[in-house]
Parts: structure tokens; sequence; C-alpha cells
């Protein structure tokens, strides 16, 4: 079944998809949630699962999130889990690539796409739940637009990350994970405070993502000038 990569020669696998970026001396929630995907992804590769069958997966558990939306308040608590076990499976599939000496230019496409998708189908949930139309389609453009603009430039030639910002994907799991238990608690006293409860956290998402656009654009104008 292979012999299995180890932690640090992964980490620098890592690193080096990752424009340098070194999860051993990131901080001990970055750094203990990358190994956790390098454990479970390690395992994954050696029993011959496929990066992509992970990806599918996790993008199965996106699409899933809208339905248990739409029996809100209560549904959202598994909404919640939805969203959680896919950010597992989005960093996993990552994993099983590097572990497995799977990485190709082409899964690292699918990976971005299915990313993208996913967010629109917890957007999706947040709208199906009572939240407005017009903050759900606010903070999926910033999303999208600070996605992009990291793209456009590596494309230009920025051969690093830039910089890690507060709008960053591991930021719209957490909030959308919050929001959701949140807005199910709400509802339990009253079912009329769910939608309320998610366009704060919908607020809260547009302002990080505009924070973090700020400071991904102040970063590509520094590397390439």
């Amino acid at each position: 079944m292979g012999t299995r990569l180890g932690w640090h020669e992964y980490a620098s696998r890592w690193a080096a998809l990752h424009g340098g970026f070194d999860p051993r001396q990131a901080g001990a929630v970055v750094r203990g949630w990358i190994r956790l995907s390098y454990e479970i992804g390690s395992r994954l590769g050696r029993l011959r699962i496929s990066p992509t069958a992970v990806t599918v997966v996790g993008l199965g558990l996106c699409a899933a999130t809208p339905i248990a939306a739409t029996r809100a308040p209560s549904g959202l608590v598994t909404a919640a889990i939805l969203v959680l076990l896919a950010a597992v499976a989005d960093s996993v599939d990552g994993a099983v690539a590097v572990a497995s000496d799977r990485t190709t230019r082409l899964g690292y496409v699918y990976d971005s796409v299915a990313d993208r998708l996913g967010e629109i189908f917890w957007l999706t949930a947040f709208w199906v739940a009572g939240a407005p139309a017009p903050l759900v389609v606010t903070a999926g453009a910033l999303s999208w637009l600070h996605e992009y603009i990291r793209a456009r430039a590596t494309a230009a030639g920025m051969s690093e990350i830039g910089t890690v910002t507060v709008g960053e994907r591991p930021s719209r799991v957490s909030v959308t994970t919050v929001a959701f238990l949140a807005a199910a608690a709400a509802g339990t006293l009253d079912r009329d405070l769910t939608p309320g409860t998610l366009t704060v956290f919908l607020a809260i998402w547009i302002l990080l993502a505009t924070f973090g656009l700020a400071q991904l654009l102040r970063a590509v104008r520094r590397l390439l000038r």
C-alpha cells in the first residue's frame, strides 16, 4: 500500500504548493488543522482513494447544506455540521494529493472550482433560511473577487501567496458554521430571530471580505510593482 510520507516531508511539499508558507511555522490552530489533514489524507492515500473522490464528496456535502436549511431553524444545526465536514474534505483532498504524490494542475483547478461552488451552496443556505438576497449576493461577489484577484496576480507573476488576509476561506467557514449554529439557537427562542441572526453574520462575512480584499490589493501592488 506504499510507504507513508513523513510529516516534515509532507510539510515541505505543502509549503512548495502554497507560496512557501510553512505549516510547521504557523500558529497552533492552523498547524493543528494541517496536521490533522495530513493524518487523514496520508491514510486515504494508502488506501488508493483519489483526491478527486474526496473533492466530490466535499462538494456533495456543500450541496446538501441548502437542503438542510429548508428545515430551519433546527435544520441549520445539520447545515453547520455539513459545512464543517466539507471544510475537512476540502483540506483532506489536497493532503491526499500531496501524501500520495498525485498533485496535478488539473486537480488544483478542480479543487478551486469546487471551493467556489461550495460557497455558493452555503450562501444559498443563508438565503433559503431567510437572509436577504442582496447581502447574500454581496458576500458571494466579494469573496469571488478576493480569489479572482489572487489568481490573476499569480498569473501575472506573483510567486508568493501575497498575504494571508482576514477574508480567506477559513474565515468564511468559521462565519458560516457559527452563523448556522447561532441562528438555530435563536430560532428555538423565536423562529423570527433566525433570519435576523443570519443577516448579522452575513454582515460580518461582508466586513471581513472587504478588509481582506484591501489587504490583498495592498500586497499585490507591493509584489507586482
